[in-house]
């Protein structure tokens, strides 16, 4: 089933996240939109490039990603399309759809070539990523992209050891995807060593611990607190693994 997913850091408030469903309604109609995160990491299409790899896997394929990350909108960076093991992402060539490319076994990309008649310079995600992620679900864009090899990632890292988002718990989830290895290791960060749990219940009130998360990644987490304030983390914090 196709539907279109909203990853972007509009926040929750404001009309952006609107003014862009709106403009997939009109156009496709009949296809669902998932707004499935409006709070990605502010203007850092790096952090949050390692989220969506991660997110990207609770949706089927043909899913359509509408993505904006896009702190250089009105610059010289390209818009493009990425078809990545049959899902697609439509969204700035500024590293935000990065790490769904290393990641994957399948990769295409596109330019985005057309234009509208009207379109801001703030405001692409309304004006060309949208439009071409509706046209994109209802087969209408062919006309509109054109082929282009992607070069320059092979330096790019398809994991992150870093903190990378906050949820609204103050866990604080890394760019690592869990591996069997790590669950004898403890975790490095701000000069604590932080053992694993599986659970919450697990460590007594008010102790950090980490865990392998929804997502596949490693979490950092607090029972009954907050990781972020007790350990006072950071977007970009590096963490690290050692035997224990």
């Amino acid at each position: 089933m196709i539907s279109i997913v909203l990853f972007t850091d509009f926040g929750p408030a404001g009309p952006y996240t609107g003014q862009m469903e709106s403009v997939v309604r009109q156009i496709a109609p009949d296809i669902p939109v998932i707004n499935l995160i409006s709070n990605a990491p502010v203007a850092n299409p790096r952090l949050s490039s390692y989220l969506l790899a991660a997110l990207r896997h609770s949706f089927p394929v043909n899913s359509i990603f509408l993505t904006v990350v896009d702190p250089g909108v009105g610059t010289e960076r390209k818009a493009v399309v990425l078809h990545a093991d049959r899902q697609i992402f439509v969204g700035p060539d500024n590293g935000l759809l990065n790490t769904v490319a290393v990641q994957s076994r399948n990769t295409h990309w596109s330019e985005i070539i057309w234009q509208p008649a009207h379109c801001s310079m703030s405001f692409h995600g309304r004006d060309i990523f949208a439009p071409i992620a509706a046209k994109l679900a209802i087969n209408a864009a062919d006309d509109l992209l054109t082929p282009f090899n992607r070069e320059g990632l092979n330096e790019w890292r398809p994991d992150l050891p870093e903190v990378i988002y906050f949820d609204y718990y103050g866990n604080a989830i890394t760019g690592l995807r869990y591996q069997e290895k790590f669950g004898d290791m403890a975790l490095s960060i701000n000069d604590s060593l932080i053992r694993q749990a599986d659970i919450f219940t697990a460590v007594k009130e008010h102790h950090a611990f980490w865990y392998k998360n929804s997502s596949g990644l490693v979490e950092i987490a607090v029972n009954r607190g907050s990781a972020e304030r007790q350990l006072d983390l950071k977007l970009g914090t590096q963490v690290s693994f050692q035997l224990i």
